[in-house]
């Protein structure tokens, strides 16, 4: 089973919004802008899916097709997690381009933030790394849709959410380009 399949399974509501054929999303300027690839299982739930927002709560990010530029710009200048760095509120971790440097994929409406955290290896060993609203940081050892599907799954906890993280039945929302 893919991870995009594992996470279809654990979040069955989000599979309306799947885009038959693909989204076509030109990984080449996106990553231009964003100075390195990302990972395959990202790029897959990109392709599939537009922006999906889980009970109105989480927001997982995927590039518009003929926004890639734009998307890739965005991530490499986070100022909240710039702000963050600057005051020294982000543990060990940096802000991406920096060597290991963090590059946000979702954010919650509660001011969670998960990212990879990039590395001089393949990008499909990037770990996620959630920051919490309460300034708490944990790292998992998976990708990002690995984690979706095992918060959505319930065989990954994430210390520091809403006791309603993950909901029993999640909505999923799919936002049009």
């Amino acid at each position: 089973m893919t991870s995009i399949e594992a996470l279809e399974a654990a979040l069955p509501a989000m599979t309306r919004w799947r885009v038959p054929g693909g989204r076509d999303v030109d990984w080449a300027v996106l990553e231009a802008a964003l100075g390195t690839a990302l990972p395959s299982d990202f790029r897959a739930l990109a392709e599939a899916y537009p922006v999906l927002v889980v009970d109105d709560f989480l927001v997982v990010s995927a590039p518009a097709p003929g926004a890639e530029a734009s998307w890739g710009a965005a991530c490499r200048e986070d100022e909240i997690l710039q702000d963050l760095y600057e005051m020294g509120d982000t543990e060990d971790y940096v802000p991406y381009p920096r060597p290991g440097g963090l590059i946000s994929w979702a954010e919650s409406n509660a001011g969670d933030a998960f990212y990879w955290r990039t590395g001089p290896t393949d990008p499909d060993a990037w770990p996620v790394v959630v920051r919490t609203d309460n300034a708490e940081w944990f790292e998992f050892p998976v990708g990002a849709v690995a984690f979706l599907a095992g918060v959505y799954g319930r065989t990954i906890d994430v210390p520091g959410m809403p006791g309603n993280f993950p909901g029993d039945d999640p909505r999923v929302l799919g936002l049009s380009d």
